[in-house]
């Protein structure tokens, strides 16, 4: 039985495949308190409980991104908001090397925010 956030991944075509799959794990090992749902179709991801990103692809380029529920609180320059009045992305290119380094720098900002709550948790 193919669980309901495996199957997102094994639809999708490579180079996305891949650079999800990769950003996957590198999302649930920055904090034992992450886990993995689905809502609204895409990867979701918890720090407990709390939705903290998303992982999805651009409707037009198929481009990955990273889009982080609470990007306005967020100051890092890789991220952009465009329309979008609460969230901000992270694009990544996908037949490239990820940016580790920019990756984890941005997750971990996000994180410090649930962290020292600055986002509220329900415990």
């Amino acid at each position: 039985m193919i669980r309901e956030t495996d199957a997102f991944y094994l639809n999708l075509e490579e180079p996305n495949k891949s650079c999800l799959l990769a950003l996957r794990t590198i999302i649930l090992e920055q904090d034992v308190h992450i886990t993995e749902t689905r809502k609204y179709g895409m990867p979701c991801f918890c720090y407990k409980k709390r939705m903290f990103c998303y992982l999805w692809t651009n409707k037009k380029t198929t481009e990955p991104y990273i889009l982080m529920v609470e990007g306005n609180y967020l100051k890092h320059s890789k991220l952009e908001a465009g329309s979008r009045a609460r969230m901000k992305i992270f694009r990544v290119n996908a037949n490239k090397n990820l940016p580790l380094k920019t990756i984890k720098d941005i997750l971990k900002e996000a994180l410090d925010l649930y962290r020292t709550g600055v986002i509220k948790i329900k415990e």
